[in-house]
């Protein structure tokens, strides 16, 4: 059940903008423990922009990985954060069967949005110091990492987060102190916000969509939104959920969008 992804060289979706990757280990002391995280980046001199990728509850596995490495290609120094670093051993990858499922829905249940919220400011920290980042810092996520990243935005580093079919938004069911949800504060964000929906996904359905556009409306926030037709996890290249040309147009999409907005 627990083992450690392996990973292939950088991927190439635009001749332009795209370069060959590295990839390495960084623990980073958090007020919870320490946090191990996997950070790909241009193997190029210079500076770039980060990105906080947050995963799904499976923690870092391959098709994470993956995603990491073609955001990295494209011009991104891209952190990868274990989620539930308090709550599994170092290195802890969750298989994508029922007792992985069954893990990771318990370690969200059971770590407070606080936590994340100091998480991401070690993450924060990071990029802040780092010889090959320039200082401009986003956050991008799938399923409860797309919740993350929007959470992340209430930093007030985070320039902007594209949101990948965020889980538990309108909701409300991840812990927190009372009126700490991400919702209720989601007018709090200063920074720029994308979010993506699969119209089949069941884990955010028409009217949980429609609390959210309703809620951000109310509260000024500055996003943008966008349905598409497709299930939960369609950018995860493993199973039956996969949508290789959906997927292709949302990395072209986050490209764009950070290039803008981290600047």
């Amino acid at each position: 059940m627990w083992k450690r992804p392996t990973y292939g060289s950088g991927c190439i979706l635009n001749p332009v903008a795209t370069m060959q990757t590295t990839h390495q280990l960084i623990d980073l002391a958090t007020p919870t423990g320490t946090m191990q995280t996997q950070v790909f980046r241009p193997n190029a001199g210079g500076q770039f922009p980060a990105i906080i990728f947050y995963s799904e509850i499976f923690q870092i596995t391959a098709p994470i990985a993956r995603s990491a490495n073609i955001l990295a290609g494209l011009g991104f120094v891209v952190l990868v954060p274990e989620v539930f670093h308090e709550l599994n051993p170092l290195g802890t990858v969750l298989g994508y069967d029922d007792e992985g499922k069954d893990k990771g829905n318990s370690d969200k249940a059971n770590k407070p949005l606080e936590q994340h919220d100091s998480d991401t400011r070690a993450l924060v920290e990071f990029c802040q110091q780092a010889e090959y980042c320039n200082g401009h810092v986003g956050a991008m996520g799938v399923c409860i990492g797309g919740h993350l990243a929007f959470r992340a935005a209430l930093n007030p580093a985070i320039q902007s987060a594209f949101c990948l079919y965020a889980t538990d938004i309108h909701s409300n069911t991840l812990p927190c102190q009372p009126g700490n949800d991400s919702l209720s504060r989601c007018g709090d964000i200063r920074g720029e916000v994308f979010m993506v929906f699969g119209k089949q996904d069941p884990h955010v359905p028409a009217e949980g969509r429609l609390q959210l556009y309703q809620q951000f409306q109310a509260s000024g926030l500055n996003y943008n939104w966008l349905e598409v037709n497709a299930v939960h996890a369609f950018m995860r290249d493993e199973g039956d959920r996969y949508d290789s040309a959906l997927a292709l147009e949302m990395y072209e999409r986050a490209r764009q969008f950070f290039v803008r907005t981290l600047r």
